[in-house]
């Protein structure tokens, strides 16, 4: 799990280089073309075995982990690595909500302090974006929102894993994030929309060194999911949540590199809260 921690912060670090001339639709669809290739050949090598009957949901997690994705690079490009990150790491506080709000779960008061406590982490990174201004505070709430949708796609990967064979579940996923990016690309040579960036862009050609950043990208972001599932596959679930929180750690690394800011003060406190919440809940969740 800290290798794959590890290898989704290089994967975001080179969004980061990349974002700066292409766009990052442009770069969902490129981290997923290596990936569908591996997994087509793991099919053709070991066919799939399950039961299906679930097609709806399985599209559903292919749209709402693009969409995420969209998101997550957009905030990185326009946010910082460090924030942009932690954003996305307080999934736990929002999937364990949904399971309380659509699969009728219930919580301890211990988990519930643990998500009082994570709110209050998002509150401290988030709401000083008042203070700025509302573009600012609109690329904030975008990454936010990559939090809640990261948690919808984790809520019905659980809910498909009885029925698909997991390589089904992560094709929906980057064949999603293939075919959405070539849509988006397609409306932004007729649509300028440049309020609705993060949905809609135009394609840019890759250049020089470019293609090398490209490559690095999408390998990272594959060993990063081939050694998280591994991760959970041998290890206990709690734990290796626990220690994928080092993913935020490597990316203030990154990002100190890259050249964004240390986080503020407030901001620190923040990513502090939701790593201490976003382990407690995963513990708390381990012991059922």
């Amino acid at each position: 799990m800290l290798f794959a921690a590890f290898c989704f912060s290089v994967s975001g670090a080179c969004t980061r280089v990349l974002g700066h001339h292409i766009s990052s639709v442009e770069l969902v669809f490129f981290r997923n073309i290596i990936g569908v290739l591996f997994v087509l050949f793991s099919v053709l090598q070991r066919p799939l075995v399950q039961t299906g009957g679930k097609l709806g949901l399985l599209v559903f997690r292919g749209i709402i982990g693009t969409l995420a994705l969209y998101l997550f690079f957009f905030a990185v490009t326009k946010i910082g690595l460090a924030e942009a990150i932690t954003y996305q790491q307080s999934y736990p506080v929002f999937l364990a909500l949904i399971g309380v709000i659509f699969l009728k779960d219930t919580l301890p008061s211990s988990v519930w302090w643990a998500i009082f406590m994570g709110f209050a982490g998002i509150c401290f990174i988030f709401l000083p974006q008042f203070h700025t201004d509302f573009l600012s505070l609109k690329h904030h709430a975008l990454g936010l929102t990559n939090a809640i949708m990261t948690a919808l796609a984790y809520m019905s990967i659980a809910q498909l894993a009885g029925y698909y064979d997991s390589r089904s579940i992560v094709l929906s996923f980057m064949l999603s994030g293939i075919v959405m990016p070539l849509l988006s690309l397609g409306l932004g040579e007729v649509i300028d929309a440049p309020e609705w960036s993060f949905l809609i862009a135009r394609y840019v050609q890759p250049a020089g060194t470019d293609w090398l950043w490209i490559a690095l990208l999408a390998v990272s972001a594959l060993l990063g999911q081939i050694f998280l599932t591994k991760a959970f596959t041998f290890g206990k679930s709690a734990e290796v949540a626990a220690i994928g929180y080092s993913n935020i750690v490597f990316s203030v690394i990154f990002g100190i590199f890259l050249g964004d800011a240390l986080p503020a003060t407030l901001s620190w406190f923040g990513i502090v809260l939701i790593i201490v919440s976003g382990v407690l809940i995963a513990f708390k969740k381990g012991k059922k």
